[in-house]
């Protein structure tokens, strides 16, 4: 497939690059993609997918800290699906299954997300994403060198503490849901899915 992969040179972007050629995937220019994808800045991510989408090129977007929902209209009106998710790794995306599942039976709970210091925005998308899932929760941000990409949720209950935690300890980890996504996003309605979990069985 012909993928247009934005943030190449970024921290994301210098690990998925390889990794998408790898695969099989040839990296070209967005007049010349099937799909395009998306880690940059949440400065940067609007103009691209809505690049994308006048071109009629469906968009894989892992940026966060950007608005969503701004390009849905156009990406309808154009008949382009776009998938955004907070988080690529499927582990996170497990965790925060797993999350939604345990707020049925324990009600208070509290998110901790940790991120390296070069993490533009805070909370993280991911947290923001398991907080709306779970019917709300309090999040604390870290930001510290030294890490990647962590989160806990937290439930608490009468004489129990139920601890649900991702740790993704390099970039490699976004690498498996990327690809997953490439094979389906096809698939997808016109306009913004959010989340990977809509392309898990």
């Amino acid at each position: 497939m012909n993928v247009a992969l934005n943030g190449r040179g970024g921290k994301v972007g210098s690990v998925l690059g390889p990794a998408l050629e790898a695969a099989g995937h040839q990296l070209v220019e967005l007049e010349d993609a099937e799909v395009m994808v998306d880690f940059t800045a949440p400065e940067a991510a609007e103009a691209n997918v809505r690049a994308a989408i006048e071109r009629g090129v469906p968009s894989l977007v892992g940026t966060t800290g950007w608005d969503a929902e701004s390009v849905d209209e156009a990406a309808r009106e154009k008949g382009v699906p776009v998938l955004y998710a907070p988080n690529f790794a499927i582990g996170a995306v497990l965790m925060m299954r797993f999350a939604a599942d345990a707020a049925r039976y324990l009600q208070r709970a509290e998110i901790v997300e940790l991120h390296n210091e070069a993490k533009q925005d805070a909370p993280s998308g991911t947290a923001k994403t398991t907080a709306e899932r779970i019917g709300g929760a309090e999040i604390h941000s870290v930001r510290l060198p030294g890490l990647v990409a962590h989160q806990e949720v937290l439930f608490g209950g009468d004489g129990q503490l139920l601890t649900i935690r991702h740790d993704a300890f390099n970039r490699e980890a976004y690498v498996p849901g990327v690809l997953l996504a490439l094979e389906r996003v096809a698939d997808l309605p016109p306009g913004v899915t959010v989340g990977l979990e809509t392309l898990l069985d």
